[in-house]
């Protein structure tokens, strides 16, 4: 990775995007996959995406989701103190003691969700149980609703974790919004990669990078109606199960820095599945493998059922302590995910459909 792919990279993660509220991520992400793109477009919803034209009309998608759990203001008492609804899947139990920014009127507007002192917690530590999300509070700093009205907050306002990127060991990144800021940041390196190769892709090339995954995939379905894909490549992040108090029966085995994991199931249509793995054998990339029976949770679930169906496949970079502020990928599995949906692009031929045959 380049510095200034890194630069990149930590820009996206610093960026607040929360579900509804992700434009501040897609200009950062929209200005640099655009020195590679043919063009860049948005539709009414924030959905963005990049085209390189290929020698075909036909259409491969490559997608990620861009926006991060987070929080929203649901109700402010007569001492200033504010209280929250989730934004996607916020975990309540890791959020007392933490700091919030929230993104109001005026600009953001720092926070913290209290913790009450463990002297004081003492006698019910026994019986103690995660806080429930209408238990958590924050301060601003504020003393009265109009001090908040001040600060140029209100119900409705959203707000994510203050904790940004850090490197950690040779090989580890940490951060909030990982997910799936990874993946936008894995499909512009594809753009890149694509651009400055010699030959044109057989396929037009659409980057997409969606709204609104994490509260039902609603920006995907709205796009691929819209772009019509002929064939799609989802990639998000997984578990990684590697580490403690995770059964590998219970949940499969995933490891940190183990390679990307390609997952097997309805959503993922047999023959773009196969040629990933013959893509990555012949670019010897390791691969792990996912059993996905009915679902799998992503935005590939809503791409694959539009219109009259997309021949998809899930691409996922392993992940571990997901939709906290400690989440931890492997640059090495960044790089090997990426060589993987780069090289499944250029091994399409124009003649490839992905379409199953009775004869």
């Amino acid at each position: 990775m380049t510095k200034a792919e890194k630069s990149f990279l930590f820009d996206l993660l610093e960026t607040p995007s929360p579900t509804g509220f992700e434009m501040p991520g897609q200009k950062v992400w929209s200005k640099y996959v655009a020195n590679y793109a043919d063009s860049v477009e948005c539709d009414a919803y924030g959905s963005t995406w990049a085209t390189l034209k290929g020698r075909s009309k036909k259409v491969v998608m490559l997608e990620a989701h861009a926006d991060e759990i987070g929080y929203m203001i649901k109700y402010i008492t007569k001492e200033g103190f504010l209280y929250l609804d989730r934004v996607g899947g916020s975990d309540s139990a890791t959020g007392r003691g933490r700091r919030l920014q929230i993104l109001g009127d005026k600009g953001v507007v720092q926070g913290i969700i209290g913790n009450t002192a463990i002297h004081l917690r003492r006698d019910d530590l026994v019986n103690e149980k995660a806080p429930k999300i209408h238990e958590l509070w924050v301060d601003v700093g504020a003393s009265s609703p109009k001090d908040v009205e001040k600060l140029g907050l209100r119900v409705g306002h959203p707000a994510v974790y203050t904790d940004g990127p850090a490197d950690l060991g040779k090989d580890r990144l940490v951060s909030r919004a990982i997910d799936n800021r990874i993946g936008g940041f894995m499909i512009a390196q594809v753009m890149k990669k694509l651009a400055s190769a010699k030959v044109k892709p057989a396929f037009t090339v659409v980057c997409l990078n969606a709204v609104q995954e994490e509260i039902g995939g609603y920006g995907a379905i709205m796009a691929t109606h819209r772009l019509k894909p002929d064939v799609c490549i989802c990639t998000d992040v997984t578990h990684a199960t590697d580490t403690p108090g995770l059964s590998a029966p219970m949940y499969g085995r995933v490891d940190l820095g183990g390679g990307p994991s390609v997952t097997h199931g309805s959503a993922s249509h047999p023959l773009v599945v196969d040629r990933l793995l013959d893509v990555a054998k012949k670019k010897k990339i390791t691969i792990q493998h996912e059993a996905s029976g009915r679902f799998t949770g992503t935005d590939t679930d809503g791409i694959y059922i539009s219109r009259e169906g997309v021949p998809s496949a899930l691409v996922s970079l392993p992940l571990r302590c997901m939709h906290s502020v400690v989440e931890m990928a492997a640059y090495s599995d960044v790089g090997t995910t990426t060589d993987l949906m780069a090289g499944f692009v250029q091994s399409l031929e124009v003649k490839d459909t992905f379409h199953q045959t009775i004869k």
